[in-house]
């Protein structure tokens, strides 16, 4: 986990699910997250047959839009973001794949539209080029 990431999101472990920024694009952004085995969701998600929570998988998705929010929005000195982010809806969610202990969840994040405070993402993520997850929504800012 990088300063910058501490840096642009309130999130702290073990409610931060963004490892790494991999690559910024216009209007798009790559991230990426490692679910370590010894995770103690695990135990409980599902015992004996460990997997990623969906909501955690939409939760690194939603966090990793902060993130692209942050690089797109004029900054604070600080460079702190210029709110709370908060997820305002979410349009669709597709889970494709089971996320298992270990795997790195590649993340890719593209604005498709900004409505006033509204900015309309459109996120996925994949384990080994495979597409796991994909999700709409959209975020705001919260004073």
């Amino acid at each position: 986990m990088t300063e910058e990431i501490l840096a642009r999101l309130p999130h702290r472990p073990p409610f931060l699910f963004v490892d790494s920024i991999c690559g910024r694009g216009e209007n798009a952004i790559h991230t990426a997250v490692t679910f370590a085995p010894g995770w103690p969701v695990f135990s409980g998600h599902y015992p004996g047959q460990p997997i990623v929570p969906g909501v955690i998988l939409c939760e690194a998705i939603f966090q990793s839009g902060a993130l692209l929010i942050g690089e797109l929005t004029a900054e604070a000195p600080d460079g702190s973001l210029p709110g709370l982010p908060v997820v305002a809806r979410i349009f669709a969610a597709k889970f494709k794949r089971q996320v298992l202990p270990g795997d790195r969840l590649d993340i890719e994040i593209k604005l498709m539209e900004r409505l006033a405070s509204a900015w309309l993402m459109k996120g996925s993520g994949r384990v080994l080029g495979k597409v796991a997850v994909q999700v709409e929504f959209s975020c705001t800012f919260k004073s």
